[in-house]
C-alpha cells in the first residue's frame, strides 16, 4: 500500500529509538480497543434483559450500566495517555530529523549551497518536515488503534458466530485493494507537490529579499506572472493529489456498508431461526461497524502517509548529500603567515577550466594584492585559501604544511575575512560585531568600532550598540553594514587577513581613514587584498596580476608600471577618458 519502502524503513529506524514509548503506546492501544469491544457485549446483554413489556430486569441492567461507565472511563483514560505518548514520539522524531538535517547542512560543501536554490533547502528543513510530522502523528494515533481494533474485533466476532464472521472477512480484501490502488497513484503526486512547494518558497524568498531591485527595474508584473505560473502548477498537483486521496474514504465506505448490510441480513435470518438472540445481533452489528470503521481511518492514514513519506524522502535526499571531506584532528595554532600555492588546478564545473597550474609563494607579514578582470579567478583563490572549496589538484600550504592536514575550523580561525557582500545576522549591533569573538568585552567592541570609524554612526542610533537589526541590516546603508563587517574582523585580529573589495561600498573620505586602520592592522600580518580600485593597493609588497585563471605578472606597483604590460594597461584604463 505504501510506495518507497526505503523511506518507510528509515522512518521506522528513527522511531525505533523510542521503542519503549512505542511499546507503551501499543499496550495502551490494546487496552483502548479491548475496552471498546467489551462495551457491545454489555449492551447486548442489556438488550436480552429487556424480554418484553413489564418483564425487564432493572437491577441487572443497573449493574451493566455501572460496568459500562467503568469501561468508558478506562477507554477515555487509555486513549488520552496513548495520544500524549504518540505526540511525544512524533515530536521527538521530528526534532531528531530536523536537527540531523540542519547539522548535515553545516557539513556540506559550499558547492552544494552554491548550486541549489536556498528557498528549496529552507522548504525541505521546515515545510517538508512539518508535513512529515502531521502524517507521522496521524499514523501513530490511528494506525495502532485501527490495526488492534480489526484484530480484536475478528477475535470477538469469531467467538460469537463463525459463519457471519466469514462474510466480514471475505469482503475485507476489496477494501484493502481499493486503498492500495489509489495510494500508489497519490505518492508521486504528493512528491511533485512538495517539489513545487520548494520552488514557490524559493521564488518568494528571492523576491522578498530583492524587492528594491524588482521595483527599480519595474519587474513586479513579471515576478507576479512567474509566481502565478508556479502557484497554478502547485494547485494542479495539489488538486490531483487531494482528489485521488479523497476517493479512498468513500470507496472503502461503500464496501464497509456492504459488510454491515451482509451482517444485518444474515444475522436477522439467524435470529428468526432461533440461532441468535437479539442482543447478540446488536452486539454483532456493533462489531461489524467497529471492524469497518478502522479501514476508513487507515485508508485516510495511508493517504496522509503518502504525503508524509514524499516529504520525508526530500529531507533524506538532503541528509544523503555527500559531506565535505572529513577533517583531520590536527589544529593550526598561531599560523606564521607563510602561504604557498603549488601547481594548483581548479574549476567549479569539470567542463569549464578556470585555474590552471597556479603557483604563489607568500612570506610571513607580506601584503599581497590580487588584481585582474572580472572572472579571472581572484575570489576563487579566496575560496580556496579558506577551504570553502578544495583544489582539483595541487596543494596549498600554510605555515609550511598542507592546509588539508588541519581542521577547517582552526584553519579559518587564522584568517580574518571581509567580503564585498556584507552579511549581518538578526540581532543587535553588539552581537554582530562580536560574531568573530563571542567573549569580547564591551570595551573591546567599542575600541574596534572606533578604529573603523563605525562608533560615530552607531552612537547616533536610537539604542546605540543595542539597536536591533534584521538579517539584511535593516535601515543601515550599505557602507554602514560594510563598516560593521570590517569592525567584526578587527575585533578578532587573526594572523592572516583577506580583504575582498572590503571598502567598495564606503565613501572616499571614510575609505582613506579605514585604509590607515588597515595599514596598522596589516603590520606583521599576511594580507590578501582583492581590489578593483588599484589606487588602494599601491603600497602592497607584491601584486599578483591574474588573467584567465593564471598569474600573468607579479611585482610591486612601480615595477609593474615600468613593465608597461597587462597591469599598466588595467591601471591606466582607470584614468582613460573617451
Amino acid at each position: 500500500m505504501l510506495k518507497n519502502k526505503g523511506t518507510l524503513k528509515r522512518v521506522l529506524s528513527l522511531v525505533g529509538k523510542y521503542k519503549i514509548l512505542v511499546f507503551i503506546s501499543f499496550a495502551l492501544a490494546i487496552v483502548t480497543v479491548v475496552s471498546q469491544l467489551y462495551a457491545p457485549i454489555l449492551f447486548g446483554k442489556a438488550v436480552d434483559l429487556i424480554v418484553g413489556k413489564g418483564n425487564v430486569d432493572f437491577p441487572a441492567i443497573e449493574k451493566i450500566i455501572l460496568k459500562t461507565l467503568v469501561v468508558i472511563g478506562i477507554t477515555a483514560l487509555s486513549q488520552w495517555l496513548m495520544n500524549l505518548i504518540n505526540n511525544r514520539i512524533t515530536f521527538r522524531v521530528v526534532k531528531d530529523i530536523r536537527v540531523r538535517a540542519f547539522r548535515h547542512l553545516q557539513k556540506l560543501d559550499v558547492s552544494y549551497i552554491d548550486s541549489h536554490n536556498h528557498g528549496d533547502i529552507v522548504s525541505r528543513i521546515i515545510t517538508d518536515i512539518d508535513q512529515f510530522s502531521d502524517g507521522l502523528l496521524m499514523g501513530f494515533t490511528q494506525l495502532f488503534t485501527g490495526v488492534t481494533t480489526i484484530v480484536g474485533t475478528l477475535i470477538f466476532m469469531f467467538s460469537v458466530n463463525v459463519k457471519i464472521s466469514l462474510i466480514v472477512v471475505l469482503l475485507t480484501p476489496l477494501s484493502l485493494f481499493v486503498a492500495s490502488f489509489i495510494a500508489k497513484r497519490t505518492y508521486n503526486l504528493f512528491k511533485k507537490q512538495s517539489e513545487i512547494r520548494g520552488e514557490i518558497t524559493t521564488h518568494i524568498d528571492e523576491m522578498t529579499g530583492n524587492q528594491k531591485v524588482v521595483k527599480a527595474f519595474c519587474q513586479e508584473e513579471n515576478s507576479q506572472t512567474k509566481f502565478d505560473g508556479i502557484n497554478d502548477e502547485l494547485s494542479k498537483y495539489s488538486l490531483k493529489a487531494t482528489f485521488f486521496s479523497s476517493m479512498v474514504n468513500p470507496c472503502t465506505r461503500v464496501i464497509n456498508a456492504l459488510v454491515y448490510a451482509g451482517v444485518g441480513v444474515f444475522g436477522a435470518i439467524a435470529v428468526i431461526n432461533g440461532r441468535f438472540s437479539v442482543g447478540q445481533l446488536t452486539c454483532f452489528l456493533s462489531y461489524a461497524n467497529q471492524y469497518t470503521k478502522p479501514f476508513n481511518e487507515i485508508s485516510g492514514v495511508v493517504t496522509e502517509l503518502q504525503n508524509s513519506l514524499a516529504s520525508a524522502a526530500r529531507v533524506f535526499e538532503l541528509i544523503d548529500e555527500k559531506e565535505q571531506t572529513p577533517d583531520t584532528e590536527k589544529i593550526l595554532e598561531n599560523a606564521d603567515g607563510s602561504v604557498e600555492i603549488e601547481h594548483l588546478d581548479f574549476s567549479y564545473t569539470k567542463d569549464k577550466e578556470l585555474i590552471k597550474d597556479l603557483n604563489i609563494a607568500v612570506n610571513p607579514g607580506q601584503r599581497v594584492a590580487i588584481v585582474g578582470p572580472t572572472g579571472c579567478g581572484k575570489s576563487t583563490i579566496i575560496n580556496l585559501l579558506m577551504r570553502f572549496y578544495d583544489p582539483d589538484s595541487g596543494v596549498i600550504k600554510v605555515s609550511g604544511e598542507n592546509a588539508r592536514s588541519f581542521t577547517r575550523k582552526s584553519l579559518r580561525s587564522n584568517y580574518g575575512m571581509v567580503l564585498q557582500e556584507t552579511w549581518l545576522k538578526s540581532g543587535t549591533i553588539r552581537e554582530n560585531i562580536a560574531y568573530s569573538k563571542p567573549n569580547a568585552t564591551d570595551e573591546e567592541i567599542v575600541a574596534a568600532a572606533k578604529l573603523t570609524h563605525a562608533h560615530s554612526f552607531i552612537k547616533r542610533l536610537e539604542h546605540g550598540y543595542d539597536t536591533l537589526i534584521g538579517e539584511d541590516g535593516g535601515n543601515l546603508s550599505q557602507g554602514q553594514k560594510q563598516l560593521l563587517c570590517i569592525t567584526r574582523v578587527i575585533l578578532s585580529l587573526p594572523p592572516m587577513l583577506i580583504l575582498d573589495e572590503a571598502t567598495s561600498s564606503i565613501d572616499s573620505r571614510t575609505e582613506i581613514r579605514i585604509q590607515k586602520t588597515f595599514a596598522k592592522m596589516m603590520q606583521g600580518r599576511t594580507s590578501f587584498v582583492v581590489a578593483h580600485r588599484l589606487s588602494t593597493i599601491k603600497e602592497s609588497d607584491i601584486i599578483l596580476v591574474m588573467n584567465n585563471g593564471k598569474i600573468v605578472e607579479q611585482g610591486t606597483h612601480e615595477s609593474l608600471l615600468q613593465k608597461n604590460g597587462f597591469y599598466a594597461e588595467i591601471y591606466n584604463s582607470q584614468f582613460a577618458v573617451e
